[in-house]
C-alpha cells in the first residue's frame, strides 16, 4: 500500500483560502484604524494561526474520512475488503454527511463483495456441471462406439452376439435420449420457460395411474407397489402432468433403491391446513444422513455404481425439486439407512364447488355484477 500523502491537498487549499481572507481583513482593519505596520503584522500573524487551525480541523474532520472512502473503493476494485470493517455500519454511526457518504461506500463495497462471491460460486458450479455433463455423455457414447466397432470387426456374422450388441446400442441410445430430455427440462425450469397449466384435478386418479405404469417394473424387481390415498380425498390444484412426473420419478427411485420383498406406497392425506400431503414411502436401503443435503443436486448419486447400472441420469431429483418449486412447494425427505425413506410434498386442496359458489355469490352481492373473465395461476 502506498504511503499516505504528506499533506492533504484539500485541507491545504481550504487553509490557504481562510488564511488569505483573514490576512486581507486584518490588514484592511489595521489600516482603517491607523495601526500602521504593527497592525498589519498582527493581522498576518492571526491569518497564519487561522490557516494552521483550519488545516488541522479540515484534515481531521473531512480529509481523513474522504481518504478512507477513497482507499476503500480502491481496495474493493482490487478485491480487498478489509477496510469495510472500519466504515460506519448504521445510520446511528453518522455524525454528518461525510459519514453518510462513507457508509454508502461501505454498503457498495459489501454488495460488491457478495456479488463476487456469488459469481465465484456460479463459476465453480458451471465448471462442475460441464464436467458432469461431459462424463455422463461420454459413457454411453463410448459404449455405442465400442459395440458398433465390434460388430463391424466381424460380430455381425454371429446372430447371438449381433442381437445382444444391438440391444446394448439401443439401451445406451435411450440413455442419451433420457439425459438430453432431462437436461432440457432442467434448462426450461431454471430459465422460467416452462409454464405450468394449473387446474383442479383428481390426485387419487394420478396416484393410481403412476402405480399402473410402474407395476411391470415393480413386479420384475419383486417389490410391492400400491397407491393408498385417504378416502374422500378432495381434488388438488396444480399441473396434473407435472405432478404425475414428480410422483413417477420418486416412485421409480423408491423401486430402484429397494430390495426384493420390499414395498413402496404412494399416499395422500388432507391436512387441517387445507393442503394435501403427498408421500412416497419405501422400506428400502435408506439414505445416509450426510447425503441428504445434496440429494437434489444435479448428477449427485448416493450409490454411483448402482445408479448407472439402472440407467439413471442423476437429474431426476433435481427436476423434482424444480417442479415443486414452480408449484411454490418443496420436497421434504426423511430417511434412515436400513429402514427406508419418505419423500413428501404438499399441494393445495381445491375449494369445494359449493364453497366456490358461495364465495362468488358473496362477491356479486358486495361488488355488483361480475364481468366474464378468469384468473390464471
Amino acid at each position: 500500500m502506498p504511503a499516505p500523502p504528506r499533506f492533504h491537498r484539500l485541507s491545504l487549499r481550504v487553509a490557504v483560502a481562510v488564511a488569505g481572507a483573514v490576512a486581507v481583513a486584518g490588514v484592511a482593519g489595521a489600516l482603517a484604524l491607523g495601526a500602521g505596520g504593527a497592525g498589519a503584522v498582527a493581522g498576518l500573524a492571526l491569518a497564519a494561526v487561522a490557516g494552521v487551525a483550519t488545516y488541522v480541523a479540515v484534515s481531521r474532520q473531512v480529509a481523513e474520512r474522504l481518504d478512507l472512502a477513497r482507499r476503500t473503493l480502491r481496495d474493493a476494485r482490487k478485491r480487498r475488503f478489509d477496510a469495510l470493517a472500519r466504515l460506519p455500519g448504521t445510520r446511528r454511526d453518522d455524525r454528518d454527511e461525510l459519514d453518510a457518504l462513507t457508509r454508502q461506500v461501505g454498503r457498495a463495497g459489501r454488495a460488491l463483495q457478495e456479488e463476487i462471491k456469488r459469481l465465484e460460486r456460479v463459476e465453480s458450479y458451471r465448471r462442475e456441471f460441464l464436467g458432469d455433463v461431459s462424463h455422463e455423455l461420454r459413457t454411453p457414447i463410448f459404449a455405442i462406439a465400442g459395440f458398433a466397432e465390434t460388430l463391424l470387426d466381424g460380430a455381425l456374422d454371429d446372430d447371438r452376439v449381433r442381437r445382444r450388441f444391438v440391444e446394448k446400442v439401443l439401451s445406451n441410445a435411450r440413455r442419451l435420449e433420457t439425459l438430453t430430455r432431462d437436461l432440457s427440462d432442467i434448462s426450461k425450469l431454471e430459465t422460467g420457460q416452462l409454464v405450468l397449466d394449473r387446474a383442479a384435478f383428481d390426485l387419487a386418479a394420478v396416484l393410481a395411474d403412476v402405480v399402473d405404469g410402474l407395476e411391470p417394473a415393480a413386479a420384475a424387481r419383486g417389490v410391492g407397489l400400491a397407491a393408498r390415498p385417504a378416502p374422500g380425498l378432495p381434488p388438488v390444484v396444480g399441473d396434473r402432468d407435472r405432478v404425475r412426473q414428480v410422483l413417477a420419478n420418486l416412485a421409480e427411485n423408491a423401486l430402484k433403491y429397494n430390495e426384493r420383498g420390499g414395498s413402496v406406497e404412494l399416499t395422500a392425506r388432507l391436512r387441517p391446513t387445507g393442503e394435501v400431503r403427498v408421500a412416497v414411502v419405501d422400506d428400502g436401503i435408506g439414505i445416509p444422513a450426510d447425503a441428504l443435503p445434496r440429494l437434489t443436486d444435479r448428477f449427485f448419486r448416493v450409490d454411483k455404481s448402482r445408479s448407472r447400472a439402472e440407467g439413471g441420469t442423476g437429474l431426476g431429483l433435481a427436476i423434482v425439486k424444480h417442479l415443486l418449486e414452480a408449484h411454490d412447494q418443496r420436497l421434504d425427505v426423511e430417511s434412515r439407512v436400513g429402514y427406508g425413506s419418505t419423500f413428501s410434498f404438499a399441494l393445495p386442496a381445491a375449494a369445494p364447488p359449493s364453497a366456490a359458489s358461495d364465495d362468488a355469490a358473496e362477491a356479486g352481492t358486495a361488488g355488483g355484477a361480475v364481468g366474464r373473465g378468469g384468473t390464471r395461476s
